[in-house]
């Protein structure tokens, strides 16, 4: 076992480090500088239909597709930025005009959509999201839901401006 000697020098300066850092180590609070940019995900524009309509809710309802919106590099939150969302659902296919929507997100980068209940297309419960606004590069996403009872899905994105 190894016995450590701290000398009154060495814990009046470890002390000080505590304190002007805090318990977290940081002098300045944790920030997200250097937020690499969402990557587009294969197979996340399939189906994809430009300039779907801004909707408070997508069909009958009863699934919420959620996330964020933040800013490549400084991680802040993108307010009003448009997030089209399309499914295959228990109303209908993931290519009907019905089953596709769009939100925009709120002032602390949030969006929420409800819309039918996902189901499997080709074997996996997923959903598609897009961000096509044009103030930043267009990302599309497909997470895959872990099961097709879950009765929400997020996703996030972090964007990379023009």
């Amino acid at each position: 076992m190894t016995n450590t000697r701290f000398s009154r020098r060495s814990l009046i300066a470890l002390g000080g480090a505590v304190l002007a850092t805090g318990t977290t180590g940081l002098l300045l609070p944790a920030r997200a500088a250097g937020l690499a940019p969402t990557p587009s995900m294969r197979g996340g524009s399939n189906n994809y239909r430009p300039g779907a309509p801004i909707v408070d809710r997508i069909g009958g309802g009863g699934f919420w597709m959620t996330g964020t919106v933040r800013r490549a590099g400084d991680g802040a939150p993108l307010p009003g930025q448009r997030i089209q969302i399309w499914a295959h659902t228990t109303e209908g296919h993931e290519r009907d005009p019905q089953s596709h929507g769009a939100t925009l997100t709120d002032a602390n980068g949030q969006f929420r959509l409800e819309m039918p209940q996902i189901v499997p297309a080709f074997g996996q419960p997923h959903g598609h999201l897009a961000y096509d606004s044009g103030e930043f590069e267009t990302v599309f996403l497909r997470p895959i839901m872990a099961s097709s009872k879950d009765k929400t899905l997020a996703a996030h994105f972090v964007l990379q401006p023009l």
